[in-house]
């Protein structure tokens, strides 16, 4: 790819992958010196809080019951990077 992308490596306990993004995009969206992989860190958990959280509330039909403990263990570890709730950064919340 062009030299004006930045490629972060995700690697999991056996298995790795990689994302390729634009230099600008994480430049638009870094706040007090955050490096790359912080940014990507707090999209990637950002993004899982979300889906965690429109499975649980806004779902049609399913068993969103068994979701519910994920959904509270994924809030507190927002709460702990973020220092705010998911609905306080939001304006959503149940």
């Amino acid at each position: 790819m062009a030299d004006d992308t930045v490629t972060l490596r995700i690697e999991g306990d056996e298995e790795a992958d990689e994302v390729t993004l634009p230099s600008e995009m994480l430049d638009l969206m870094r706040e007090d010196g955050e490096s790359d992989p912080e940014i990507v860190g707090d999209l990637a958990l950002f993004s899982c809080a979300q889906r965690i959280h429109a499975t649980v509330h806004h779902a049609q039909g399913g068993d969103t019951g068994r979701y519910e403990a994920i959904e509270a263990q994924t809030m507190d570890l927002f709460e702990d990077r973020f220092g705010a709730t998911y609905g306080e950064l939001t304006g959503h919340d149940h």
